[in-house]
């Protein structure tokens, strides 16, 4: 018996050797130094390829695919004894949140590190460090690491932004000499427009967990919250001057965040300290990276009962090797032993805390089921939208949170429009969410109308209340509701349209959503003529309101009329009501001047330098992921070579564009053309030839130098800067849904204000459709002097010129695309305005 133990010792010994001489480190495996030069995406996925073809102690995952094609990856490491079983973890993990029914009942229990790397892709470095922490992890004679795996599980996500990290280093490589340029002014230090910190649509998937509306996002939200880790790392680079920052993270802290999470944040901090200090490494802690908006790669898993923490190493823009302000070299090199050096330290602090960490995970999900933070209990949002509802509906299923439809009676409750207590009835469509469940804090944070900031020294926005956003009448309760008999997450489909026997002489369709302006689009490509309502209607016993679509046989010689109109509607889920007659009951007949057609417009939208890259993407992505309305890009410095009067729609989105071809756009308008200038862009035209577009009138304070508050003492720059400051804020807009850039909307608007711009109201040539009054603001942060200014003014409006049109937007209704409420807005703009 003996024998056979030393025997199996012995092969076992050899087994480990074999181990150790057959894994490869990143350097060996790439056949370079890491960090020696930037290793591509592809080469990335090569490496945990061969990692998991190689260990017994890693899993594996793709869970998704970004816009170019890239796959994202996920790989789990375990030890010996958890790797087999990662599907009963999962599932005692959700058991403990509530979230499953499982009666898994597990020992020796681990605690999940979750480590998500380069979600900008001109932060690269993490990406390289993530090759090294699999190594480190991974490696069964590693004496360091292989004794957290008895208690911890580690999931490493190598590229959270494969797209963006491929464009960024593509042109790095494309710019760097044989030996890397540490001059600062070296051209490898400065990118090209757009940059590649955004995806392929240009958007900062750091700010949009939430939100959802990137796939990349979505994709990775999902398999989050399939497990919902103990702790989660995003890992990030700022500029290459700042030393390192990691947690405890800065004022403003969320009020539901826990004492547990915070107290985790420094002990963790400290940890990740003690290494830093013994290299003698710079850092710096609590200041700058707050803890309020909910959809960061830190505070989206600290509302989903996670320890969140946001990791920022200095190098953007470094390359391979910069000089800092300071002197110093920075290289790759650093800047991936900084970033390995706090994966492993994190790794290490949670399994020194795993079990601490473990039951507070599941007090955190307890406290949420029976007795949720937040001041409120319960919120009703009225079905005064069933699109936008629906819309709202499938964002709460993708972050998990429980709703019903169906209860009744007569409640009181915080009304989101008057912004008063009030007493109201619960109609069986509305939506109703009750905090007594899993995702309490989530929702809370997502849901209530006004977010406690206890510190304005903010990172972001500090408005966000999803009803505001999505223009739905809602109420926050102090009670809870009794739920429905039936609860469900799915939405409700409108009835298939049904035709009767009789020749149907048009269909008439809602104009509410961007539901429906995806089924115009589809319309118009289809070459069906559309054409919209001023005024509403009545017959049939149905109301139409203003904007109401209607697609009349006349003019239509198809012999698929009828099934191509209900086969897109169909598609598009969008409930017809077929008219037998153009003789109406109520308003104008459908031949009537008051009935207006819709063109199909050719859309240029501006791109390239002085266009903001991520205010383009919003465009970009509406067109051709939301709507499926084509769209050309063209190049602000390409204008020259484009003939405008080949386009109907030019949009410029926010940005400074140098040397505005004003007379150029004005002429073009004048001759029929449609200009929608948003945000910065109406800057531009103010006080340009044929432009009515004005700026409010100044502030006539004296400014002399011996004025109050001219004298200003240095250590309170902050503090006076905040003064001005509007970091997003909610204001209440008074809309003239009658003209054609309200249609679909309420008398009013919320709009997410993130300056303090307004303009004086449009003469006689103009429309003033979208104004703020004086006591217009409604949430969130905004400074006392920016609040004086913000009054009496003009957001949104449209100027006649010639036979065109103007839209001045200025606000951004696409803002990061959960502005949901906004898209009707700007389609308005695009399809409706100018057709009168």
């Amino acid at each position: 018996m003996l024998k056979r133990i030393s025997l199996s010792l012995l092969c076992l010994s050899f087994a480990c050797i074999a181990f150790a001489q057959g894994l490869q480190s990143p350097s060996e495996f790439l056949g370079y130094k890491l960090g020696s030069q930037f290793t591509p995406h592809f080469r990335i996925i090569d490496y945990f390829k061969y990692v998991a073809g190689i260990s017994k102690n890693v899993k594996l995952q793709q869970y998704g695919t970004t816009n170019e094609g890239r796959p994202l990856m996920a790989m789990f490491i375990a030890s010996d004894e958890n790797i087999g079983r990662l599907e009963e973890i999962r599932q005692h993990n959700l058991s403990l949140a509530g979230l499953t029914a499982s009666n898994t009942t597990l020992t020796n229990t681990p605690a999940i590190v979750w480590l998500s790397y380069n979600v900008h892709g001109n932060e690269p470095s993490s990406s390289e460090a993530a090759m090294q922490t699999l190594f480190e992890m991974a490696n069964t004679t590693n004496t360091r690491t292989q004794p957290w795996l008895k208690n911890t599980v580690v999931v490493i996500d190598p590229c959270l932004n494969p797209d963006g990290r491929e464009r960024y280093i593509n042109y790095y490589n494309s710019v760097k000499g044989v030996v890397p340029d540490a001059d600062p002014s070296a051209r490898e230090h400065s990118e090209p427009w757009p940059g590649g910190r955004i995806n392929h649509y240009y958007f900062d998937l750091n700010r949009d967990w939430a939100w959802q509306t990137q796939k990349e996002t979505q994709a990775r939200v999902a398999l989050f919250d399939q497990w919902l880790p103990q702790v989660h790392v995003d890992f990030h680079e700022q500029g290459y001057n700042a030393p390192y920052y990691f947690a405890p993270a800065a004022e403003p802290f969320h009020r539901d965040i826990t004492p547990w999470q915070r107290e985790f944040q420094t002990i963790i901090g400290k940890n990740n300290a003690k290494y830093f200090d013994q290299n003698g490494w710079m850092y710096f802690t609590k200041e700058e990276f707050d803890l309020l908006y909910p959809s960061y790669g830190d505070t989206y898993p600290i509302y989903n009962g996670s320890v969140g923490m946001t990791y920022e190493q200095g190098g953007i823009g470094a390359g391979l090797t910069v000089i800092t302000r300071s002197g110093d070299t920075l290289t790759l090199v650093d800047r991936v032993a900084h970033h390995l050096s706090n994966s492993l330290s994190t790794v290490e602090t949670t399994s020194a805390n795993a079990t601490k960490a473990l039951n507070e995970f599941k007090k955190y999900y307890e406290n949420s089921r029976n007795n949720p933070p937040g001041e409120y209990k319960a919120y009703v949002i009225k079905n005064d939208n069933p699109d936008n509802i629906a819309l709202l509906g499938t964002l709460l299923s993708r972050n998990g949170i429980e709703y019903t439809y169906g209860a009744k009676g007569g409640y009181i409750g915080y009304n989101y429009i008057s912004g008063k207590t009030e007493q109201f009835n619960i109609e069986p469509n509305d939506m109703v969410v009750n905090t007594h469940q899993p995702k309490s804090v989530l929702l809370n944070v997502l849901l209530e109308p006004r977010t406690f900031i206890t510190d304005s020294n903010t990172y972001d926005i500090t408005a966000w209340a999803l009803p505001y956003a999505y223009g739905l009448k809602a109420y926050a309760l102090k009670e809870s509701v009794k739920p429905s008999t039936e609860k469900t997450n799915n939405i409700v489909s409108p009835a298939p349209t049904t035709v009767n026997k009789t020749r149907v002489y048009a269909y008439i369709a809602p104009w509410r959503s961007v539901c429906d302006v995806k089924f115009l689009a589809a319309l118009l490509k289809k070459n069906i003529k559309v054409r919209s309502t001023e005024v509403p209607l009545e017959s049939g016993g149905k109301k139409f309101a203003i904007g109401s679509l209607i697609i009349a046989r006349a003019g239509n010689n198809k012999e698929d009329f009828d099934s191509v109109v209900t086969g897109t509607a169909a598609d598009c889920n969008i409930e017809l009501a077929p008219l037998s007659s153009g003789f109406v009951d109520k308003g104008v007949d459908l031949g009537s001047s008051e009935i207006r057609s819709i063109q199909p417009p050719k859309v240029m939208l501006i791109t390239g330098e002085g266009s903001s890259a991520e205010a383009m993407g919003e465009v970009w992505h509406f067109f051709e992921q939301q709507i499926n309305y084509p769209v050309t890009l063209v190049k602000y410095h390409d204008l020259n070579r484009v003939r405008l009067n080949d386009f109907d729609v030019v949009i410029f989105p926010d940005g400074y564009y140098e040397d505005l071809p004003v007379e150029k756009f004005q002429n073009w308008v004048h001759d029929g053309g449609k200009l929608i200038a948003m945000e910065t862009t109406v800057s531009l035209l103010v006080d340009k030839k044929g432009f009515s577009i004005k700026n409010h009138p100044p502030d006539k304070r004296d400014t002399t130098k011996n004025a109050p508050g001219l004298v200003k003492n240095f250590a309170d720059r902050d503090h006076e800067a905040i003064r001005s400051s509007v970091p997003g804020a909610i204001y209440k807009v008074d809309m003239d849904n009658t003209h054609p850039l309200g249609y679909g909307l309420n008398k009013y608007y919320f709009t997410l204000k993130l300056n303090d711009e307004l303009y004086s109201y449009l003469g006689d040539d103009g429309w003033n459709v979208g104004t703020i009054k004086k006591n217009a603001y409604v949430e969130g942060f905004v400074g006392q002097k920016a609040k004086d200014k913000l009054k009496d003014g003009l957001l949104f409006g449209v100027q006649s010129l010639g036979r065109g049109s103007v839209v001045y937007l200025v606000d951004d209704p696409l803002f990061r695309s959960f502005w949901q409420n906004g898209k009707l807005l700007f389609s308005n703009a695009v399809f409706i305005v100018g057709n009168q």
